[in-house]
């Protein structure tokens, strides 16, 4: 009987082994959300939290019931970390007031171009209106720069690139405008599809090419304005901005632009400079 007694006093015996895993369990949850909490900032307190329970819970021991003792932080180490992570946050903070401070310097050069630009068109067609040249002349200002179009018989006799006795005038105005605004400035020549074949205009490129550069010579002859900032090209037939089909289509593609190029295409970039 006596046996007996013994195992039921050992079957009621209660199994507590359970609570070693369940209390490491617990060990790393609450480590991981020590890490949440402190990971918003970083200073000597809660970097030395977060350096305890890593401890505790990976090096420390196996469960809450020994209570490990966390190794110490050193605190000189700490604060050698926080001066390194304020440092960095300051230098960001600086990049982007430099930044921001670039990017305002972009915006007020843009407007004052903008601004100069606007005053330049306003002259132009002042001078237009006043000789009742809105048939021949026209302004457009885009974010490339100031486009200023003169139709080629307000220019040259047909199939010649000799600049009229006339229009040296409009080409010298055009020349004393651009004096106050020192910028890249290209003379680009258009012809219509209507072919040509002569001694001296082999072809519309031919054409077009030299009456660019016979109206950039005339603006040339104002020693004002810086020569190398300046340049001219051809461009045949091959552009059109109206139909070839009709005359007055024709008359619209026989042009010359005068563009006055931006130094800033647009708030944040300063335009690439051409030689």
């Amino acid at each position: 009987m006596a046996k007996k007694g013994r195992r039921e006093h050992h079957e009621e015996h209660v199994d507590e082994s359970w609570l070693i895993p369940y209390a490491d369990l617990l060990t790393l949850l609450l480590a991981l959300f020590i890490v949440l909490f402190a990971s918003s900032s970083v200073d000597a307190k809660k970097f030395e939290q977060i350096m305890q329970s890593f401890n505790v819970a990976l090096t420390g021991g196996v469960g809450v019931l020994e209570q490990p003792a966390p190794v110490p932080v050193n605190t000189k180490d700490v604060q050698t970390i926080q001066r390194t992570v304020t440092k960095g946050k300051g230098k960001s903070d600086n990049q982007e007031e430099e930044k921001s401070e670039e990017q305002k310097k972009f915006e007020a050069a843009y407007q004052k171009e903008t601004n100069d630009l606007k005053q330049l068109q306003q002259q132009i067609n002042d001078y237009i209106v006043q000789h009742k040249m809105t048939d021949r002349l026209q302004t457009k200002l885009s974010e490339e720069g100031l486009m200023i179009t003169i139709l080629d018989n307000a220019l040259f006799a047909s199939g010649s690139a000799t600049i009229r006795p006339d229009a040296r005038e409009l080409a010298k105005e055009i020349a004393k405008q651009l004096v106050p605004l020192p910028k890249q400035v290209t003379v680009t020549g258009h012809t219509d599809t209507m072919p040509i074949n002569t001694y001296e205009f082999p072809s519309n490129w031919d054409l077009s090419t030299k009456r660019a550069t016979n109206f950039l010579k005339i603006l040339l002859e104002n020693k004002s304005l810086d020569a190398s900032r300046f340049s001219a090209t051809g461009k045949g037939e091959y552009h059109p901005v109206a139909t070839n089909a009709t005359p007055e289509g024709r008359a619209k593609n026989r042009r010359v632009e005068l563009m006055v190029l931006r130094d800033f295409t647009d708030l944040h970039q300063p335009a690439k400079k051409t030689n």
